[in-house]
């Protein structure tokens, strides 16, 4: 029997539309409670899809 491979768990992977980033925050929001951490992990994730410079475009703001 061959062994599992098995790979690093990305959010970022899945979230590839605007609606899937607003989703997502959405329940990270409804799950975090009052997890500061939590959140600004979720957030790291939106702006690792969209990419950071994008991200940094879009707001006006450098890395």
């Amino acid at each position: 029997m061959s062994a599992l491979k098995l790979r690093k768990w990305d959010s970022a992977e899945h979230l590839k539309t605007e609606e899937d980033m607003a989703l997502y925050f959405e329940a990270c929001l409804q799950e975090a409670g009052d997890d500061a951490a939590f959140l600004a992990k979720a957030l790291g994730n939106i702006a690792h899809a969209k990419g950071m410079s994008q991200l940094s475009r879009d707001t006006g703001l450098g890395r």
